[in-house]
């Protein structure tokens, strides 16, 4: 009897236990349409605002160097003075034929100034004569005209013996010396003169991803820092985009002007920039712990009609709180809020309690 009565007790408390077993509840929220803020890190590079390579346009020997790397320099500054024997020797050829046509075109002038003036005097001189005079005036002036360009453009090329800075800036290499044979690049020179950076003014170079081309705002300040200077930040606003995907990087260039008047930057350096991105669109997001990262990919688990269904899903921008999500899902849809593998697909789901986002 009194093995019955253990028996029977047991019973009744193992019939019990699932009266008294009460599932956790499950947190769900209603998707509903946002922006999502976020900072995308990329890497960068400062370049000079303008870059040139400085050749002699002319062969020429170099006579003298007015400066050296590292000379600040300011536009129109003499930077070489080069010699040319032979430009100075046509020189002096084209200013004596340019007297010698100017007086031949003075002769024929006054010739025909003389007969003009006489041929006002019925029958003295005849038609054929006069306009043959004045042939000759306009043929001598052409044949001026000419000699005067061809002195021209040898004073030009003499005044290519002198290389001045086109811009102010820095000079970072010089690649002759003094009594060094040089010419256009090329035929005389392998090597330019000169090369001449601008320090005060930088460019900014990014590459930007292809996903992320549609999220940029140009009024956003974008801030970056250098190795060189560890801890330092500065900011600069985009100020041109290329418009095209590279072809190998698949990616649109973006650059921010830097001013740079304390000389901190080089050009050069490498950045660690942090382009903002836009919020200006609207998008499912949920919070980052509602994406469930399961060895067959993404998902959101939905809650249907009392039943988990998991959905897959891709991920958008994410700023460490919300994640863009894009899948078979709608604005209103009840998702949970901490998805975890415990909850199996098309299980059914009890004590679902809705909570704000």
């Amino acid at each position: 009897m009194f093995a019955a009565a253990v028996l029977s007790g047991c019973g009744k408390t193992t019939a019990k236990e699932p009266e008294q077993a009460e599932a956790a509840p499950v947190e769900v929220i209603r998707l509903k349409k946002g922006g999502v803020s976020s900072e995308l890190k990329l890497p960068g590079e400062l370049i000079a605002f303008q870059n040139v390579d400085l050749y002699a346009k002319v062969n020429s020997f170099v006579r003298k160097l007015h400066a050296d790397v590292g000379s600040q320099v300011r536009e129109g500054t003499l930077l070489a003075t080069l010699e040319a024997p032979e430009v100075t020797s046509q020189l002096a050829g084209a200013e004596s034929r340019l007297k010698s046509q100017e007086a031949v075109f003075l002769s024929s002038k006054a010739t025909y100034e003389r007969l003009l003036e006489t041929s006002k005097t019925p029958g003295t001189v005849s038609p054929n004569d006069l306009d043959i005079a004045f042939a000759k005036q306009q043929s001598d002036a052409a044949l001026l005209e000419s000699a005067r360009a061809t002195h021209r453009e040898i004073a030009d090329n003499r005044n290519y013996l002198e290389i001045r800075a086109p811009f102010s800036g820095v000079i970072t290499a010089r690649n002759v010396s003094t009594g060094a044979y040089v010419g256009p690049s090329g035929k005389g020179s392998e090597f330019p003169l000169f090369s001449l950076v601008e320090q005060q003014k930088l460019r900014l170079v990014v590459s930007l991803p292809e996903a992320y081309t549609g999220y940029t705002n140009p009024d956003a300040a974008i801030r970056f820092s250098v190795r060189a200077l560890p801890g330092k930040f500065f900011e600069a606003k985009m100020s041109r985009q290329s418009g095209a995907l590279d072809a190998r990087l698949r990616a649109q260039r973006i650059e921010m002007d830097v001013p740079n008047q304390a000389k901190t930057l080089l050009p050069g350096m490498v950045a660690e920039v942090s382009v903002p991105l836009s919020t200006k669109d609207s998008s499912l997001n949920v919070p980052v712990g509602a994406v469930l990262n399961a060895p067959l990919g993404l998902f959101v688990i939905k809650v249907t009609d009392g039943k988990a269904v998991w959905v897959p899903v891709t991920m958008g921008r994410n700023d460490g709180v919300n994640v863009e999500v894009i899948g078979n899902i709608s604005e209103g849809d009840l998702v949970v809020r901490h998805a975890n593998e415990e909850i199996r697909d098309m299980s059914t789901l009890k004590n679902v309690k809705e909570a704000e986002k």
